[in-house]
């Protein structure tokens, strides 16, 4: 069998309102969930697991694929929901996409504090 991405667990200040951004801007549907896990899977079948640890909330990056109709769309919620995003990592292009990789690119964050991409195109195409 080859290797595939799984799971992963993201922290959270409130597991459900992180799993409700992303479920209503990624147009995702909600998934069972159990114990202290909210959970919502992508289409690839990958399960993002939202926690509340005990501990701080250390930011993570994590970067999402999407094709160019979810971008607009995303990018529309963005903006009308009044979430700052940059068309770069390092926050010095506020307001703005980026067309890198041949693609379109937006940067922001989580109710966590995460710093979420959205990308229309991969950095690297699989060999």
């Amino acid at each position: 069998m080859p290797v595939s991405f799984n799971h992963t667990i993201i922290a959270a200040v409130d597991r459900h309102a992180s799993a409700r951004f992303f479920r209503e801007l990624l147009e995702l549907d909600e998934a069972p969930s159990w114990g202290p896990f909210v959970n919502i899977q992508l289409e690839d079948g990958v399960l993002l697991q939202f926690a509340e640890p005990p501990v701080e909330i250390q930011m993570q990056h994590y970067a999402f694929l999407v094709d160019d109709e979810l971008f607009d769309r995303a990018h529309g919620r963005l903006v009308g929901g009044g979430i700052e995003h940059w068309a770069d990592p390092q926050m010095k292009r506020p307001g703005e996409t980026n067309t890198e990789h041949g693609g379109r690119g937006v940067y922001f964050k989580d109710p966590a504090g995460h710093a979420i991409e959205l990308i229309t195109r991969p950095y690297l195409q699989a060999v």
